[in-house]
């Protein structure tokens, strides 16, 4: 075992994505298009570009995602001049509400072994990580 934030990070990282395939397969979605749909539910009318953009994914990546994502009942694509807007659908909105929820749920379970104050001090120390310069920003 390694006593390293990288180390530490990886764990955490695969309990989450357990945590959240687990909760999202029930419904028909996998881990890997949740931050798409989280995207699209907190900027409803969306182009594929400013998703593709904000999520720093690679544009045929994305395309296949938001065809799946469409195919699958979670999303629309409808023109809009010469652009598409992205909305969730009725399904897409309970996914949304799901995938959101799911990163509350998984916090409040990992978290219970520490106290309220060392929560605030972990917190506060990840998001001095987070913000640094090269660090992109994804939802």
């Amino acid at each position: 075992m390694f006593d390293t934030l990288a180390y530490h990070t990886s764990v955490l990282y695969r309990d989450f994505t357990a945590y959240t395939s687990a909760r999202l397969e029930k419904m028909g979605l996998h881990f890997g298009l949740l931050f798409l749909v989280i995207y699209v539910g907190k900027h409803p009318g969306a182009t594929p570009s400013d998703l593709t953009e904000a999520l720093h994914l690679d544009w045929g990546h994305s395309q296949r995602c938001i065809t799946k994502l469409v195919e699958n009942g979670f999303l629309t694509k409808e023109k809009a001049g010469r652009h598409y807007r992205l909305d969730l659908t009725e399904k897409g909105q309970e996914a949304f509400a799901v995938s959101h929820q799911v990163f509350f749920d998984w916090d409040k379970e990992r978290l219970a072994a520490l106290s309220g104050q060392e929560q605030e001090t972990l917190l506060a120390l990840l998001r001095k990580l987070a913000v640094h310069k090269e660090a992109p920003r994804h939802v």
